[in-house]
């Protein structure tokens, strides 16, 4: 009998200890580091485009008609047969095919080596996905944080905005966990959606660069070796519109998280220790709080606060949103288990082995 009390004392004070530390880190969130300044280089957009992206000739327009006049907008695509070049040509943008010579790059990371080695007098690379949609200040708040001594990447992280089903609103809360980890200088890592770097980052590692499958990898990895500083520049924050089905989602989820994960490991890591708490204090208070005593439900506290917060970040709320922040944390444990065992990805239609971490 005394030993069941020790037990019982002991797990009631680890979940008050749990309880407590999510308590901290959901009342002390993170607070915007955009940056003000005059800074207004030369900059080159990098949009490599392969097939055709929902919403992709809006993406492009939104792209095109920035509202800051030093830019150059350039679209890469892998042939001249490449079918979004009906929608390149007819807004009139300009584009270049690949022609980088790399073994075991992505399209993506040959397409970008095309464009910063034929184009190597600007002073900001900016990368830009082609299903991403973005405000008109959307240069000018990635190029000013890199006015700053220690920086080496601007980056940001989408919104996805849910255009049909169920799958594409889990997704919508799906990606604030991404913000999370952007907003943590522990786990921030470069986006390659939209991401921008001055052009002495990549100067004398472009080779380096161009050997990795993953771009946003291989440049949080430059910019970590030469021991610079990644901002995260919320306020240039674009839109993905997402008509994702499940097996889309699935697969898209799992693929980020592998590809974070190669970032930066402390993601999974920090991944387990978070969702597996959350979990642990989530069951343990309403198991105990059923079968024991009611002031156990006083535990699930925290998750009251974690699904606020995430229900806080939403252009609109709707039933399922608020089902999706309570079921998030069991989708984002399966995604990191999965993706820890992950050996390939597919990727735009070509399938990539990840196994060799060098590659990412």
């Amino acid at each position: 009998m005394i030993i069941l009390l020790i037990l019982l004392i002991f797990y009631t004070v680890l979940l008050l200890l749990i309880s407590s530390g999510f308590i901290y880190i959901e009342s002390h969130k993170y607070h915007s580091e955009h940056i003000v300044n005059n800074y207004r280089p030369e900059t080159l957009v990098i949009m490599p485009v392969r097939g055709i992206d929902y919403s992709l000739e809006k993406n492009l327009i939104s792209v095109k008609n920035q509202e800051y006049e030093n830019f150059k907008f350039l679209c890469v695509v892998d042939s001249e047969e490449e079918e979004a070049l009906k929608v390149i040509k007819k807004l009139d943008i300009e584009y270049i095919t690949s022609s980088y010579k790399c073994d075991k790059c992505s399209g993506k990371v040959r397409a970008i080596s095309t464009a910063i080695q034929l184009y190597n007098n600007y002073e900001v690379y900016l990368l830009a996905d082609s299903d991403i949609e973005v405000k008109k200040n959307w240069i000018l708040n990635m190029v000013m944080p890199l006015n700053q001594e220690d920086a080496g990447l601007s980056t940001t992280f989408p919104y996805f905005y849910p255009k049909n089903g169920f799958w594409a609103q889990i997704k919508e809360i799906w990606g604030f966990v991404g913000m999370g980890l952007m907003e943590s200088k522990l786990t921030r890592f470069g986006w390659g959606g939209s991401l921008a770097f001055k052009h002495e980052l990549i100067s004398d590692s472009l080779e380096f660069f161009s050997e990795h499958v993953s771009d946003d990898t291989a440049l949080t990895k430059i910019c970590k070796q030469k021991g610079k500083k990644i901002y995260y520049v919320d306020s240039a924050q674009p839109d993905i519109n997402s008509p994702d089905t499940f097996k889309v989602f699935a697969e898209w989820a799992n693929r980020q998280t592998a590809l974070s994960i190669s970032a930066s490991p402390k993601v999974y890591y920090y991944g387990l220790l978070f969702y597996g708490a959350y979990l642990f204090l989530f069951f343990s208070a309403i198991l105990m709080g059923v079968f024991y005593n009611p002031l156990y439900f006083l535990f699930l506290i925290p998750a009251v606060m974690y699904i606020y917060n995430m229900v806080r970040r939403l252009k609109h709320i709707k039933p399922v949103n608020i089902l999706g922040s309570i079921i998030l944390p069991f989708i984002y444990m399966t995604n990191l288990i999965v993706a820890k065992r992950m050996k390939k990805i597919t990727w735009r239609g070509n399938t990539y082995d990840i196994e060799d971490k060098n590659l990412l």
